[in-house]
Parts: C-alpha cells; structure tokens; sequence
C-alpha cells in the first residue's frame, strides 16, 4: 500500500467520530441505585431494572443529567431544555431487555465545536492542497451529505433540527478555515453534532479467544456490573482530515472531561473508547465516498494507527477499480491492520421509539446555570493564563494544563517561589518531573529556585531529583552536602578560562576562523577543570567576551 502522505495528495480523507464516556465519578447506574463499579465480582451489582426483568420502571440519574450538561457547555454545546429517551432495539447478550435507553433525534446538547491546534510533525499530514477555498467547500459539502455518521439517527436528526437559532459558528459557511502558519502549525475548528445520553451494555468476557475476541473462544461469559453505567456519546461533524486531528480531537475531549472531573477517562479500562468513521473521495470531489467505521478504538495511538490503515486500504482498493462497502471493522494491533466485524447496520434497524417508560424532559434555566456553576477553568482558558502570568511556551503550558492534577502540582509549586523561577517551575516538571512519581511540589519549587539562580545545571537537577524522590529531603540541602552548587564569581572563575584558551590554542583559532561550535568543547574544558563547580553559562559567557 502506498504511505498515508502519499495517498493524501490525491485523496480526501473525510473522518467523523464517536466517542463514549462512562460518567465513572457518579456512584449509581443510569437508571437504578446499583453501585458503579470495575473492580466488584462480576455480576455483584444488579437488579431488576439494569437486568430488564419484567415491571422494572427506570428512574433517571439527576446527577448524570447535571454532567452532560457540563460537557455539552465546556464544549460550545446549546443545551436543549427539551428532549426525550428512546428505545434503540437489537439482539445481543450484553443487554438484557434486548434495547438500549439511549436519547432520540434531540439529544441534551448539540451544535457545538472545539479548536484543535495542530502543531509539529503531526500537523504535515494534512497537505498544503487541503487549505483555502477548497477546505470550505469540503466541509460543506461533506457535511450536507454525512448520512450515516453515527448508528443512532443520524439522517433523521439532520431532518428533525433544521432550526432557527442554533449557533451561526457551527455552520460551514461561517466557519473560519484553518490557515497554515510559517512554522507549519494551524489551527482547525471541528463541529459536534450532540452530545447525547444512554446507558452502557454488560462486558463480554470472550475465553480462549484471540486478542479477547470472540473469535475461537471456547466460551463467552457476560458480566453485567457495567450494564447500566451512564455513557454519554459525542457525535463529530466529518470535519477531521488526518488521523493526526483525529487522535488530538480525542485526545482534548479527554483533557476536558477530566478536568469537569464527570469521569476518569480510562482508555485502558474502557470508560473511554471511540469509534472512527472515514471514507475518501478524490481531492475536489463533493461526493462523499462509502465510509467505514473503526469500532471501539481504546487508545490515541490505536485511533491513529486504524485511521491510517484503512485511509491507505480504502485509496488501494479504488485505485485497483474495487469497490468500498459500509462495514464496521475491527483493528488488530499486532498485525497492523483492520478486518470486517458485520456489515454495517441503518436506524431502520434498530426500531427506535420514545421510551413509555421515561417522561420528556424539560430542563430549567436555573438547572443548565447551576450545573454552569459547577465547570472549572478548563485547559485552553489554564494554558492561556500560564502563558500570560508565567511566561510559560504554548506547549509546556498545555502539557501543565491539560490534566487536573498536575495542574494543581504545578500552582502549589509556583506559589513558593519568586517571579524569576516561575517559568522554571514549569520547564522542570515537564521536562524532569515526569520521571519521577513521588516528588513533592515544595521540592520541585526548591529545584526551581535553583537552576533559577544558575546555581546547578539542569544535569545536577536530574541527580537531585534521584536523591530526593519519595523521601522528604530538602533539595537545597542535598546540594550543598553532595558540593553540587556552581561558582557564579567570575572572580573566581576568570584564572579558569585564561588557563583553558592558553593550552586549547588550536581550538582558539578555529574559533577566530569562524568555527563557533567549538565554544562548547571549551566550555567543556572550563568545567573539568572546575571540576563541575563552575557555572556553565558563565563560563561560555567569560569564554566568548576573550575571543572577541
């Protein structure tokens, strides 16, 4: 098969996704007071409602309601104040009652979007042929024609909300088009669709099968703590080009939804997975392809990756004149590729009708401002203050940002030094900290403090950081035991120098030739000849002042 970069010059990738979250922070089902729970004995908590036992009534989880509500606002959502259950009907083990309460053409929240910041070596898979003019009508038309997008409506949905009122930003036509900046980095608005309510199937537990699936298992066991579990499912615009937009998309819902602190976002464990949808068309085509839906992608690199496959498997199987069938594929890791799971079913097929069971909603303002109140500062608005209160780069700011708790850290380490460590605070935990599970954030201000002060090197931070994770030693102090603290007299520095550039002449002329790399050799040797206690920069400093 041909590279995805190659494949993307002549062909449009036109991706949508579908994401599933458990709201993991609640304590009960969707529609009953059973425990939530991954980690009971399986089938420990159940009960006639969450087993779809004759004359069960649900009543819904004022709580669940509450965070979807957050979500769809922490995503430029308009919260519908009405909307209503449906019954979405199939035939699997892993739903008891055989339908799933799942929410209809009006979900609690819809026409929303996010802004993706596409950066680095990601940002070169979107072709310089997919900016412009062209974008905007790609978007248009891609969106005029996304039947299918999701397995819960999706045509009937366009139908039944063609209103007035909705966000004029969620329209293509008013969508501002990403523009590719001089450092190759740009930046993209991806629409949401909705953000609707359900309730999540029982596990399947496939034994002796491969990879865990079905296939070959000796038997399947169904474990239904999970059924039940309130699941919100977030709907894209097939506004995603790249599988690389496709992972970051993914990638800040998660930060978000962690930082509302309405689930733990666990791809490992399954409270977060996604489905991608893509299809492609030749590049100024208006026709949307025949698209295929990844299910149940449970990582960003899995997203990618399954993306990227089938992106290059759709472009080879037209080129050769083949034909591309609506299906639902599976990605197997191991061997890199994505196989067919069934074909692919419509909204006829599931039967959908209003729930008898559940009365509409009709949500008041004073409920959408209460659970308003409830959002905290969310990673974009925390990035932007980083940058703009502690000189922090766009990058080490998001990275600090984009999770809750290393946010806080990294606000409690700050609060302990002065102005001129601040930013370092920052360099340190994302380029040091990582390693290192047990430091507290008194210690990493201390280490700040110091490399602030030029008075260790960010090689002497490291072996700090090994001598005072887990323990409760004070940085400051293990430096001065171990002699780590650098000269910074030039006083005491200058014999130094002068004695390096008297016995490094060759160096020295190559330096006066025009070879200015060669300032690090002798910086080198200022600091063996220190043995390590001289202040690098000063050195290099000291050093380039006598060359002239």
């Amino acid at each position: 098969m041909k590279k995805l970069s190659e494949v993307l010059e002549d062909w449009e990738a036109v991706i949508g996704l579908e994401i599933h979250t458990e709201l993991t922070a609640l304590d009960t089902k969707m529609f009953c007071n059973c425990r939530l729970s991954h980690d009971d004995e399986p089938n420990a908590n159940v009960c006639p409602v969450c087993l779809g036992l004759p004359g069960a009534l649900p009543v819904p989880n004022k709580r669940a309601i509450e965070s979807i509500v957050m979500a769809g606002l922490a995503t430029n959502c308009e919260i519908q104040k009405h909307s209503m259950f449906y019954r979405k009907h199939y035939f699997y083990p892993d739903m008891a009652k055989n339908f799933q309460t799942t929410q209809g053409p009006v979900a609690f929240a819809m026409y929303g979007h996010l802004d993706l910041e596409v950066t680095g070596q990601g940002a070169a898979e979107r072709p310089d042929c997919a900016f412009g003019a062209e974008q905007a009508d790609s978007l248009a038309s891609a969106s005029a024609g996304a039947e299918g997008l999701s397995t819960s409506m999706t045509a009937t949905m366009r139908e039944g909300n063609q209103r007035a009122g909705h966000l004029a930003s969620y329209d293509a036509s008013n969508m501002q088009m990403p523009e590719r900046r001089a450092d190759g980095s740009y930046t993209v608005p991806i629409r949401i669709l909705r953000i609707h309510m359900e309730e999540d199937a029982a596990k399947m537990v496939h034994v002796g099968g491969a990879e865990g699936r079905i296939t070959a298992a000796a038997e399947s066991l169904v474990d239904y703590n999970r059924c039940g579990t309130p699941l919100i499912e977030l709907v894209t615009e097939p506004d995603l080009r790249t599988p690389e937009e496709a992972r970051l998309f993914m990638e800040k819902l998660r930060q978000t939804f962690l930082t509302l602190g309405i689930s733990d976002c666990s791809m490992e464990k399954g409270s977060m997975r996604c489905d991608g949808n893509v299809s492609l068309r030749r590049r100024g085509s208006t026709k949307l392809g025949t698209k295929t839906e990844m299910k149940n992608l449970n990582s960003f690199k899995s997203l990618h990756d399954a993306l990227e496959y089938e992106i290059c498997r759709q472009a080879e199987v037209l080129e050769e004149g083949g034909i591309i069938y609506q299906e639902t594929r599976h990605w197997e890791p191991s061997r890199r590729r994505t196989v067919v799971m069934r074909v692919k079913e419509t909204a006829d097929d599931y039967r959908l009708f209003p729930d008898p069971d559940l009365a509409p909603f009709d949500l008041t303002d004073e409920f959408i401002e209460a659970a308003r109140a409830q959002i905290p500062e969310l990673p974009d608005a925390k990035r932007d203050r980083y940058m703009a209160d502690f000189g922090l780069k766009s990058a080490d700011a998001a990275q600090l940002a984009g999770d809750p708790a290393v946010a806080a850290f990294f606000e409690e380490a700050v609060a302990g030094v002065d102005a001129k460590a601040v930013a370092t605070v920052g360099n340190v935990m994302v380029n040091l900290a990582p390693s290192y599970d047990a430091l507290t954030p008194a210690q990493v201000a201390s280490i700040s403090a110091l490399l602030a002060a030029d008075a260790i090197t960010f090689a002497q931070a490291r072996e700090v950081l090994d001598l005072v994770n887990g323990t409760d030693k004070d940085p400051e102090k293990v430096v001065d035991e171990k002699g780590m603290r650098q000269v910074t007299d030039t006083g005491a520095l200058e014999p130094i120098v002068d004695e390096v550039l008297g016995r490094c002449t060759d160096q020295v002329q190559q330096y006066r030739d025009g070879n200015k790399k060669v300032l690090g050799f002798l910086v080198g040797q200022c600091m063996k000849a220190a043995k390590g206690s001289g202040n690098p920069k000063l050195f290099n400093q000291l050093l380039a002042q006598k060359l002239g």
